[in-house]
C-alpha cells in the first residue's frame, strides 16, 4: 500500500508539471523552458551518476548508443515537442492525445519486440478510442491551432518509440536504472539547450519563471524519478503502468481547478471510458519491470 501511495504521489507531481508549464509557457520560450528544466535535473543527478561511473566508462559503444537514442527520442524530441504543444493546445486535450502512447506501444511491440497482444488488450484499445471520440466530440476549440495538434501527434509517436527503446535497454539490463535515466536525460538536455540557444537566443526570465523551472527540475523531475524508482522496487510494471495512466484524470482535474479548463459531462464520461481502455491495454506490460520504461510519458 505504501508503494502505491508513493507512486500516486509521483504521478500527481508529474500531473502538476503540466499546469506549471501552461502557466509560464507564454513567458518562457518552449525549448528554453524544457532545456533548463532537464539540464538542472541532470546536474542534480550527477552525484548518483558519479557513483555508477564505472558502468559508463566500461560500457561498450554498441550499448551506449541506445542511451544516446533514448536521450534524443525521449528528452530531445518528445519533451521539446511537449513544451511546444502546451504553448498552443490546452492541457486536457494534450494529455488525452498523449495517452495514445499505450496503444501505439502495443502495436510497435508486435513488430519490434515480437510481443503478443491478447484479445483483452484489443478490447481495451477499442474502449480507449471510444473514450477519445466522446471527449473530443464536443471540444470545439481543438482545431484552433493546427500547429499544436501536429506537434502533439509527433510527440505521441516519439513517446511510444522512446518507450520501446527504454524497454529494450532495461530488459537487456545493459545499465542500472539511474545510469539509464541520468545519461539519457543529460544527452536530451544538451540537445534542447543547443536548439534553444540557436532558435530562441538567450532567455530573459523573471524570478517567478526561475522559481518554476527550479521547482520542476528539483521536485517534479529529479526527486520524482527517484521516488518512482523506489516504488518500482515493490510494484510490478502492470501496477505502475495503471497508476501512471491515472494522470489523464489528474491533469484534467488540475487543469479544471487551476486553469479554468471546463469539462462537460460527456467529456468526463469520455475520460473515464478512455482510462478503462488504457488499463486494459496496459495489462500486456505486466511481465516488464523497468524504471526507464515507466518514466516514458509521465512527465
Amino acid at each position: 500500500m505504501q508503494a502505491i501511495l508513493l507512486a500516486l504521489f509521483v504521478t500527481l507531481l508529474w500531473s502538476s508539471s503540466w499546469v506549471i508549464i501552461k502557466l509560464f509557457i507564454q513567458e518562457i520560450p518552449p525549448l528554453t523552458f524544457a532545456g533548463l528544466r532537464y539540464s538542472l535535473a541532470f546536474l542534480l543527478l550527477m552525484p548518483a551518476l558519479y557513483l555508477h561511473r564505472q558502468e559508463v566508462v566500461g560500457a561498450k559503444l554498441s550499448d551506449l548508443k541506445w542511451l544516446i537514442i533514448l536521450g534524443v527520442v525521449y528528452y530531445g524530441i518528445t519533451m521539446g515537442g511537449q513544451f511546444f504543444t502546451l504553448k498552443y493546445v490546452d492541457t486536457i486535450s494534450y494529455s488525452l492525445m498523449l495517452n495514445f502512447t499505450s496503444p501505439l506501444v502495443a502495436i510497435f511491440g508486435i513488430f519490434l519486440l515480437h510481443e503478443r497482444v491478447k484479445f483483452i488488450q484489443w478490447v481495451g484499445l477499442a474502449l480507449f478510442l471510444c473514450g477519445v471520440f466522446l471527449y473530443f466530440h464536443q471540444v470545439a476549440n481543438l482545431p484552433a491551432s493546427s500547429l499544436g495538434v501536429v506537434i502533439g501527434c509527433l510527440t505521441v509517436v516519439s513517446n511510444a518509440l522512446g518507450a520501446i527503446v527504454g524497454r529494450f535497454v532495461n530488459k537487456a539490463r545493459l545499465f542500472s536504472p539511474i545510469v539509464v535515466t541520468a545519461v539519457s536525460m543529460g544527452i536530451g538536455a544538451l540537445i534542447l539547450i543547443i536548439m534553444a540557444l540557436s532558435m530562441e537566443g538567450l532567455p530573459s526570465i523573471d524570478p517567478k519563471g526561475w522559481l518554476a523551472i527550479g521547482w520542476l527540475a528539483l521536485v517534479n523531475t529529479a526527486l520524482a524519478f527517484w521516488l518512482w524508482n523506489t516504488s518500482l522496487q515493490v510494484l510490478n510494471a502492470m501496477e505502475s503502468s495503471v497508476i501512471n495512466n491515472t494522470m489523464l484524470i489528474q491533469i484534467s482535474l488540475l487543469s479544471w481547478f487551476f486553469l479554468g479548463e471546463k469539462i462537460s459531462l460527456l467529456e468526463g464520461m469520455g475520460l473515464l471510458v478512455a482510462v478503462v481502455g488504457v488499463i486494459l491495454v496496459n495489462i500486456k506490460f505486466q511481465a516488464l519491470s523497468t524504471s526507464s520504461e515507466s518514466q516514458i510519458g509521465l512527465e
